[in-house]
């Protein structure tokens, strides 16, 4: 599929639509786009929209837990939400909370909040984000779900030059039976994965 002079392909088990790797945009362009995103932790509308994703994760946390914000951007708002609640929350981010340290430890939760759309290897963000979930942890994502293929070239979610791949509420759910962890979506664009108690 060849749109405005982008080519998508499509994984046929999971149903994931990906760019071309041949076009994907440097990490230059990457980050001067990023930097026009307005993104402010103190945002009202900003904190509604990531309530999407906060609400229900909250209310599946023990008290206290550990958390990772993976791919927390400029303004980590949803971090600060759930530091309000009484999480420890840490941040990594390629562009703006470049420390990698973080990425060597395990957590109870770590969360994915409009950035699996920006992945050049979904495989390889995939697993790395498995493996920074402890047993009875929780992986928790938000991004605009893909459901009508007719519409795919005139969607505005495809038209942002820093989204390259995009799921379907299905890509998640096989995503999680590969791996063994139970995998629902409490609402729209959002998906809560769990790692069993026994390590899988």
């Amino acid at each position: 599929m060849t749109i405005d002079g982008r080519s998508y392909h499509c994984c046929p088990a999971c149903e994931m639509r990906f760019l071309d790797p041949a076009q994907l945009p440097s990490a230059q362009e990457e980050h001067a786009h990023y930097l026009n995103h307005e993104n402010e932790p103190d945002d009202p509308r900003y904190r509604r929209f990531l309530s999407k994703l906060a609400k229900p994760l909250l209310e599946r946390l023990p008290r206290a837990s550990l958390g990772l914000d993976y791919g927390c951007g400029p303004g980590p708002a949803l971090a600060a939400m759930l530091r309000e609640a009484g999480h420890e929350v840490l941040l990594y981010d390629p562009f703006f909370a470049p420390d990698r340290s973080p990425l060597a430890r395990a957590y109870d939760f770590v969360t994915c909040t409009e950035v699996a759309e920006h992945f050049h290897q979904p495989a390889t963000e995939f697993a790395r984000l498995r493996a920074l979930v402890r047993p009875g942890g929780w992986l928790a994502i938000m991004t605009c779900f893909q459901t009508d293929d007719a519409r795919f070239g005139d969607w505005h979610y495809r038209k942002d030059p820093t989204h390259v791949v995009f799921y379907r509420a299905d890509t998640f759910r096989h995503l999680a039976g590969g791996w063994g962890w139970s995998c629902e979506s409490p609402v729209k664009d959002v998906v809560l994965m769990r790692r069993p108690e026994v390590s899988a």
